[in-house]
Formats: C-alpha cells, structure tokens, sequence
C-alpha cells in the first residue's frame, strides 16, 4: 500500500481568552484548502484530530473541548479601514463537520497580536510603547472587532498582571470592542436584534415544557432562560451538569426549538449541523458559590449568575460572543437577563461564570421603536503557546 507523506503548514497555536486554537496566515494554507468547502473542512479537522470517537483528540492538536477544538484562518482585510479578515472555524469532536455560523470571542482576543506579529501590520504605524487598534473584520459574521493590544519595545507585550477568571496565569490586558454587534437580521423581529420582535417569548417545547426565553442576537445568537424554570441554580459547574446525559439531551431540544423559532434553522434535524449557534444559556440573581478553582464568589460583587452550553456541553468559563449577548440583553429593561440582573438601565454588568466573574460593558439604546446597540466592551488576554509547523497526512483532504 502507497502512503503519503505528511505535509507542513506553518501555524500558530495561540491562547485567546478563555479558549485556545490553531491558527493560519491564508497564503500559508495549501491550495486546496484556500477556498470554503469540503477540502478545507477536511483539512482543519485533521489537524484538530475530528472527528475522533474516543473524543480525546490524541492525533491532533484539539483538546477535545468546544473550547480547544478551533482554528483561525488570518488574511490581508478585503474591508476599507480594516487591517486583517478574521474567520472562525468551530471544529466538533466527534462528528465530521466545522461549523462556521459564528465568531469566537475569546480568540478574537488573539487576532490582534496574531496580525502584527504575522506583518499584517506596518510596522511604522506601532508604537514603540503604548496600545495599538487593530481593526479586525470578523468575516463569518460580517462585524467590526477592534482589539486594543499593548505594545512594549515595539513589539506585542503578552505578559502583564492582568488576571482573567477561567485562566490560570495572568497576562497584558487586551480590551475588545465589538461594534454594532447585533445580527439585525429578517425574521418575526423585522431587523430587530430580537428576531422574534419580542424582549421575552414563551418557548413551547414538545416533551420537556414551556420556557420564558428571551431571544437575542447580540454577539452571538443566544436563547436566556431562567435557571428556576429548568430546575437550576444558576451556580452548576460542569460536572453537575456535563456527566447528565438526559439534561444535555433536554438542553439540545431547547435549543433546537429555539433556533427554529429565531428562523436560524429551517426544520429542526438542521440543529445538529449547527452546534455553534445559538447557544443556550441560563440566568439567575446573584448568589455565593464557590467557583471551579475554589474561589468564593460573593453575591455583593456581581449582578447576576449566568451558565452557558457550547457545542453541546456547559462551558468552563463563559465564551466571549455570549458575554457580549449577557451585556446587551441585561442593558434592555425587559429581558430574563435585565430582571436577574436587578433590572432597570445599566451600561455595564458583572456576572458569575463556572470560573468566575466577567465584567462586560455595553452600550444599547431604543431607536424608532427598536432596540440597538452601538457597542460591547470586555478585557481579555491571549499568549502565542507555540509557533512553527503543524503535520498532516498528504491525502487528507
């Protein structure tokens, strides 16, 4: 039998907030993997190791989490007034297929470093100490992301004081913006970023109940409901609920419904190939709990208690796109995340993650009737893990 040689394809392995992936320059791809299609997903998968039935990623440099099983491909921004295209493809672990429906906050945080230390950025215009804007167009979705990234000696400084909740090293403060982060797309909502055109909707879910939900597509497209409606807290860690396969198994069908009723689904078999979007998660007041690391988390220093699924299983921290869906939603009296929140108009909100606490700012206001929200702000961090080549089998994809 002919077997092929193992091709390398120069990557970096990169930290970016609470997440990490692997991620490429577009010119360094092979050719084949340079357009969108089946080849590309092929290639990406085989070098994350999916679909893996074992669901270790032990032959690919996934970690077999929705938190680690992501590439970024990087390119020369095709936008005016944008210095780099971001695209973002979510890796499942035990299926075969990327999905590419939406951005991944926390590695957005790495793009920029990524763009200038690649060259994607002139060097004349960094300076020699201070922070530096890259403009990121964020291609799956279509939005704007500027990260602000510190700079020393003129190059990127990755390590600082700064702590972030979910990582267990501190780092440089890397501050995003998402501008206008809304997918004010069609449906019931006619433009809204509530596509149902309601701040709450009763979802009816044959076989498990009917659900207060409120509808978002801030950030991400996100389905809140309350924690007490589904027999939660709001405080669970992942093994409370990742180790109950009929409560994963409920939380799908949640979803699922609620993806068909935001029209980001046809029929609801399509749910399956869209594990990314929406995500779903679930709100409660603040509370004390103890955070997965120990850490005592008090109720006096957060507004809200706040879990989310992704890819099908309840997240470690919180993914940062959905950070930007809780501080939309908690800044619109009216919404399940405004009342856990206290309610009333706020520009800014601390909730409680698994990991933690996370403060995001945003900045939402009614015009013509219509909720909208011009931007959303958080801190994060990112760190290059490792930079070189990474391996693949040649008759992969």
């Amino acid at each position: 039998m002919t077997h092929h040689p193992q091709i390398k394809i120069p990557a970096t392995y990169m930290r970016g907030g609470t997440s990490k992936g692997v991620f490429f320059r577009l010119e360094d791809l092979p050719e084949a993997a340079r357009q969108p299609g089946p080849r590309r997903d092929a290639f990406l998968m085989r070098v994350i190791g999916s679909p893996d039935p074992y669901a270790k990623h032990t032959d690919g440099m996934g970690g077999a989490t929705s938190s680690t099983s992501k590439c970024v491909i990087i390119s020369r921004s095709s936008q005016p007034d944008h210095d780099v295209d971001y695209l973002y493809g979510q890796v499942a672990i035990d299926q075969a297929f990327v999905d590419w429906s939406g951005n991944c906050g926390n590695l957005s945080t790495a793009v920029g470093p990524f763009a200038i230390a690649m060259g994607f950025i002139d060097p004349a215009r960094l300076p020699r100490d201070g922070v530096f804007a890259v403009r990121v167009w964020q291609a799956n979705i279509g939005k704007t992301i500027i990260v602000h990234v510190p700079i020393a000696n003129g190059e990127v400084q990755e390590l600082g004081d700064f702590e972030l909740d979910g990582v267990t090293f501190p780092a440089a403060e890397i501050v995003l913006e998402f501008l206008e982060p809304a997918d004010e797309g069609e449906g019931e909502g006619g433009g809204s970023m509530f596509p149902t055109g309601n701040l709450v909707d009763d979802l009816e879910v044959p076989g498990v109940g009917s659900f207060k939900a409120t509808m978002i597509t801030a950030g991400i497209p996100t389905i809140f409901v309350n924690a007490a409606d589904i027999g939660y807290t709001g405080t669970e860690l992942q093994e409370a609920i990742n180790g109950d396969a009929q409560a994963l198994a409920r939380f799908e069908t949640i979803r699922a419904h609620g993806a068909l009723r935001m029209g980001l689904i046809k029929s609801l078999d399509e749910a399956a190939k869209r594990q990314h979007t929406p995500k779903i998660a679930f709100v409660a007041p603040a509370t004390d709990y103890v955070a997965s690391s120990g850490k005592a988390v008090r109720a006096g220093d957060i507004d809200l208690v706040v879990r989310a699924l992704s890819m099908g299983k309840l997240h470690h921290a919180m993914m940062g796109t959905c950070a930007v869906a809780i501080g939309t939603a908690a800044a619109i009296p009216g919404t399940l995340v405004n009342a856990a929140a206290g309610g009333g108009e706020r520009q800014a909100v601390r909730f409680g993650h698994p990991s933690g606490t996370l403060r995001v700012g945003a900045e939402a206001r009614l015009v013509d009737g219509q909720w909208t929200v011009t931007k959303a702000i958080m801190s994060r961090s990112a760190r290059v893990l490792m930079e070189g080549a990474v391996r693949v089998p040649g008759d992969c994809f």
